[in-house]
């Protein structure tokens, strides 16, 4: 059976309701549930899905490792926003500022046990490849991660870093989504690299695009403040692009922008934004991604599936990378 895209999301989240969730001790396990009330887009748990039914017609058998991915995608975002000391995630207080710091440590650390309580549970034939392909997503986050935060002290941060960060910190854990999926389905080990490489791709124009809708998003659509990347001083490829580009008094104010504490944070977002639109980094942005993207396309073409599968990936890529939110 081919599942469509609205079939795939109805049977993740159906599954996130399901999950049984212990109730006590009520600190620990309510900001898990909490947090997986919230919603989201739900993206990582669907490409497991798709990338299992491209290569299988039953889709049964993928559903635990796909929500382990969702449990372990929601541990790393509790824990950043402890990092990132932010206030809302999708609209809502984020753990952290609903219960506060210990409880979201606690609450996170559960919450990755939870997730690979599930990722256990999948069959014996896959569960060694499935564990070595989590693991090495599990690890690349946390690499990722501890990149981010070393570039808040760096004093100049290149594009190769930057996207070498972006990889391991979101673009891997795209990838993994797809190749568990695939693994489980049954994949030949040329298609599990091939689909690796349209996810790492996809990830990587993903949070291009993430850094895009921070700056120049809608909160309403975001979920998260516009602009909080620049008032938090965050090295984005917006922001490492302008300071590439920006000459004379531009490059003078950006750099006072990003060391002064003591500016306005609305004016402080709109100066900036104007030096952002005179080097034109919208637009640089957006062809990165645009370049990204590509690069995702031919690896789908290169995976042999029948056309059908192939386009219900091709979907998902799309839906994924047309978010205003």
């Amino acid at each position: 059976m081919m599942y469509s895209l609205e079939n795939l999301s109805e049977i993740v989240e159906k599954g996130i309701i399901n999950l049984s969730i212990p109730k006590e001790p009520k600190q620990l396990y309510e900001p898990i549930s909490y947090t997986l009330a919230t919603g989201g887009k739900r993206i990582r748990p669907v490409l497991v899905l798709a990338a299992c039914n491209a290569f299988s017609e039953s889709i049964e058998k993928a559903l635990n490792p796909a929500l382990a991915i969702e449990l372990f995608h929601n541990f790393t975002l509790i824990h950043d926003d402890i990092m990132d000391n932010a206030p809302i995630r999708r609209n809502n207080p984020t753990v952290y500022a609903k219960w506060g710091s210990n409880i979201a440590i606690l609450s996170g650390d559960a919450l990755n046990i939870l997730a690979y309580q599930l990722l256990s549970k999948t069959d014996k034939e896959h569960l060694t490849p499935v564990l070595n392909v989590f693991n090495s997503v599990a690890l690349g986050v946390c690499d990722g991660q501890q990149m981010d935060m070393n570039f808040e002290t760096n004093q100049y941060v290149t594009q190769d870093e930057y996207l070498t960060m972006i990889k391991l910190k979101t673009s891997i854990l795209l990838k993994g989504a797809l190749q568990i999926g695939a693994i489980v389905g049954g994949a030949s080990q040329s298609d599990i690299i091939h689909i690796g490489e349209f996810g790492k791709n996809l990830g990587l124009a993903f949070q291009l695009q993430d850094d895009l809708l921070d700056t120049y998003g809608d909160i309403n659509s975001f979920g998260k403040k516009i602009g909080g990347d620049i008032l938090a001083n965050k090295k984005t490829y917006l922001t490492i692009k302008a300071f590439s580009l920006a000459k004379g008094n531009s490059l003078e104010l950006l750099n006072s922008y990003f060391k002064a504490d003591n500016i306005n944070p609305q004016q402080k977002i709109e100066e900036v934004l104007k030096i952002y639109n005179e080097v034109g980094v919208r637009e640089i942005t957006k062809t990165k991604i645009d370049e990204y993207s590509q690069i995702a396309k031919t690896a789908l073409d290169k995976i042999s599936i029948n056309p059908d599968r192939k386009n219900i990936l091709a979907c998902l890529a799309e839906k994924i990378m047309s978010r205003k939110s």
